[in-house]
């Protein structure tokens, strides 16, 4: 039988009739829509486990790997862009690829913080690799993997077993408390000695941006390419372009590139015209992908740049006029990206504009 679920201290049952269900330990998985071999497995564990569950799954990255951060900084706006809801929602923060002794190194001195405070979430990642781990805010693990085989036995070495009957945070009443907001003696004992400051998520979370070099990402656009897939788009990049100065970008963050890209654009595009018109060579590098690609891989990535396409046509004006895009590339689509301008200038592109002439075409 599944073990009993221990908590983190940040997750606070509501106090309800005895007859409220139990949870435990157990995981779960199904294959990723639209992915023949890919899988999103959800698993819960016991909260003594997840350091030595993440530590252990970094080895399956024996080279470099990205971290993943998830909490609520104290400048920035966290209201949904639709304004319909006002309740706040974290900003996520990837590293770039580093190492991954060098993450392990910085992220386990906070690594029970983190597992305990009700408002952060963490996790590792290679998109090459087609593997992430997450433990969210709601303290639920989810990985990604092209090897259901792999993970599962990966997880029965915690003794976390298959549980068809998974009971999750979000299937009872709960709050999330933070570190900060628990009397000294319902902290963990690991945390009793620390410091006001050193429990303040806010404060240690900006400190592990700092250290790994962490940048703010949208999010927005999800998906999921297997090693397969990234390997394939690698090679028809390589044979079709090899000395272009994306040819040896990961395929996957090109696509949330041009997905930010479209997202600074809809607030104000700040950049000058060269980084402007760097953007659409990102959707360049992607079209040219779709075009080259077998018909189920093309159809795929076409699926997950619709959404910031569809946002960016919406937010282009003056499309009567073109911009000249890149000679070193053909592709056969008509490039909708360059006809028009997005409406929300900044200073340095409108100025870019006016020299070149864009307003008196």
């Amino acid at each position: 039988m599944a073990d009993q679920l221990k908590l983190p201290a940040g997750i606070r049952r509501w106090q309800s009739s005895d007859n409220s269900p139990q949870q435990f330990e157990g995981f779960e998985y199904a294959l990723l829509d639209k992915c023949a071999n890919a899988y999103r497995f959800s698993a819960l564990a016991t909260v003594g486990k997840i350091d030595s569950i993440f530590s252990q799954f970094a080895r399956f990255f024996p080279e470099e790997a990205f971290f993943i951060l998830e909490y609520y900084p104290e400048e920035a706006n966290l209201s949904r862009p639709s304004g319909k809801d006002k309740r706040p929602i974290p900003a996520v923060f990837y590293s770039p690829y580093l190492a991954t002794d060098l993450i392990l190194r910085n992220v386990i001195p906070y690594i029970d913080r983190m597992t305990h405070d009700g408002f952060v979430g963490f996790g590792i990642a290679n998109n090459r690799l087609g593997l992430e781990f997450f433990y969210s805010e709601e303290k639920v693990l989810t990985f990604f993997t092209d090897n259901h085989l792999r993970l599962s036995n990966f997880l029965h070495k915690f003794q976390i077993k298959p549980n068809s009957n998974l009971i999750f945070p979000a299937d009872f009443g709960h709050d999330h408390i933070s570190l900060l907001g628990l009397p000294q003696q319902q902290l963990p004992e690991a945390l009793q000695s620390l410091s006001s400051n050193e429990l303040d998520a806010n404060l240690f979370c900006q400190e592990m941006v700092k250290q790994l070099d962490m940048y703010q990402v949208e999010e927005g656009l999800s998906f999921f390419l297997t090693r397969k897939e990234q390997q394939q788009i690698e090679k028809l990049i390589k044979i079709k372009l090899p000395d272009h100065e994306l040819s040896e970008v990961e395929f996957g963050g090109l696509l949330l590139d041009w997905s930010d890209f479209v997202t600074e654009c809809e607030h104000t595009f700040t950049g000058d015209l060269w980084e402007y018109k760097q953007g659409l060579v990102i959707r360049d590098m992607i079209q040219l992908v779709i075009e080259i690609a077998p018909d189920q891989l093309a159809n795929k990535i076409t699926d997950i740049v619709i959404e910031p396409d569809t946002s960016f046509k919406q937010i282009l004006v003056d499309r009567r006029k073109r911009l000249d895009p890149p000679t070193g590339m053909k592709l056969q689509r008509n490039r909708f990206w360059y006809q028009g301008m997005v409406q929300n200038q900044g200073c340095d592109l409108r100025r870019d504009l006016i020299r070149n002439g864009w307003f008196n075409r």
